[in-house]
C-alpha cells in the first residue's frame, strides 16, 4: 500500500476542524454503538456547531424516515434537526424527484416500510404498495394466487419501483414490482428501478440478517435489470446531499467506521475522509481492503479535548 492515512493527534485536531465547513457523519459505529453513545461525541458535535460547522448525519438504513430518526437522536440525547438527517430512504426520494425528475403525476410502487412512505409523502410523490394491507396478504393455500388480477390491476401511472428494507416482503409485492418493470406500457413510459441501498446484510445485536440488497435481489434476477443504487457507497446519495445542502466538496469531510461503505462513499464523491476505529473496521483493514482514508482517529470522541480548551 503506497498511500498512508494521517493519524490524528491532539495537536492536529484543531487544524482538521478549521480545514472543513461540513462534516458528514455515519451513525452506527461513529456516533453510537448499538444503544450507547460513543463517549465524548455530544461534546464534539456541540463544539463543531459552536464554530459554525454544518453537520449532516448519513445512514444507509432505509426503514426509518427523518422524523423517526429524529426520535432516536432525541432518545440518545444527541441534538439533531430533521434537515440534518439523510437516510437512504430520504435520499432515494430526493433522487427520484430532483435527479430523475419523476413527473408529478407519476406514482411509485414501494417495497418498503412506513419510513420510506413518509419520505415520499414529504416530497408530494404518490405511491402504492408498501404497507397497504392489500399488498401484504399471503395466499391461504397452495396455488391460490390470482396471477391475472395482478396483471389487470397494474396502475398505468406508476413511473418507478422503489425497493428498501421491508419486514413484510412477500411474493405478491415482488410479483407486482416485476410486472411493473417488465410490462410493455411501463417500459415505453421509461419506468425507473431504484433501490435505497444494496447492503447484503442487516446487523442486529444477535447477528447478521438479510439486508435491503438481498430483498431486491429477486427482482434483479427476474427482470435482468440493473437498478440505480442510491445509498453508500454509491454516488447518488452524496450528489443529493451536495445539491440539497449546496456544499463545497473541497470543504466537506465524511466520517465513518466502514471502509467499503463510508470511506469509499467519500472517495467516490470527491470529499475528504476520516475513519474512526470504534466500529466495524480496524486500522489493519486499510491495507487488507486497499481503501485508504485521508485521516484516522481512534474515536470521534477524542476530539472532545477541543471543547475542554474553550
Amino acid at each position: 500500500m503506497s498511500a498512508q492515512p494521517m493519524r490524528l493527534t491532539p495537536e492536529t485536531y484543531a487544524s482538521l476542524v478549521e480545514k472543513y465547513d461540513t462534516f458528514l457523519f455515519d451513525c452506527d459505529g461513529v456516533i453510537w454503538r448499538g444503544t450507547d453513545v460513543v463517549p465524548g461525541v455530544q461534546d464534539v458535535l456541540a463544539y463543531l456547531r459552536s464554530h459554525g460547522k454544518q453537520i449532516v448525519f448519513v445512514t444507509n438504513n432505509a426503514s426509518n424516515s427523518r422524523r423517526q430518526y429524529k426520535a432516536k437522536f432525541d432518545k440518545m440525547g444527541i441534538a439533531a434537526d430533521p434537515e440534518e438527517i439523510f437516510g437512504s430512504a430520504y435520499a432515494s426520494v430526493v433522487y427520484l424527484k430532483y435527479d430523475l425528475k419523476l413527473p408529478a403525476h407519476k406514482k411509485v410502487y414501494v417495497i418498503g416500510m412506513t419510513g420510506l412512505e413518509e419520505e415520499l409523502a414529504s416530497e408530494g410523490i404518490p405511491y402504492l404498495g408498501g404497507t397497504d394491507p392489500a399488498h401484504n396478504v399471503l395466499p391461504d393455500a397452495d396455488n391460490a394466487f390470482d396471477w391475472k388480477k395482478i396483471k389487470d390491476e397494474l396502475d398505468p401511472d406508476v413511473g418507478a419501483v422503489l425497493c428498501g428494507f421491508d419486514l413484510r416482503i412477500n411474493y405478491g409485492k415482488l410479483a407486482r414490482a416485476h410486472c411493473y418493470l417488465t410490462s410493455e406500457h411501463h417500459q415505453k413510459e421509461g419506468i425507473k428501478f431504484v433501490i435505497t441501498n444494496d447492503d447484503s446484510t442487516f446487523p442486529q445485536p444477535v447477528g447478521l440478517f438479510p439486508g435491503s440488497g438481498s430483498l431486491s435481489a429477486p427482482l434483479r434476477y427476474s427482470t435482468k435489470l440493473t437498478p440505480t443504487v442510491v445509498g453508500k457507497p454509491n454516488p447518488p446519495m452524496l450528489e443529493c446531499i451536495l445539491e440539497k445542502k449546496h456544499l463545497d466538496p473541497s470543504r466537506t469531510i465524511m466520517v465513518g467506521d466502514r471502509l467499503d461503505t463510508d470511506i469509499q462513499f467519500g472517495k467516490n464523491g470527491g470529499v475528504s475522509t476520516l475513519m474512526v476505529l470504534t466500529g466495524v473496521n480496524k486500522f489493519e483493514d486499510i491495507e487488507k481492503q486497499g481503501i485508504v482514508p485521508d485521516y484516522v482517529v481512534d474515536s470521534l470522541g477524542d476530539l472532545a479535548v477541543l471543547a475542554e480548551k474553550q
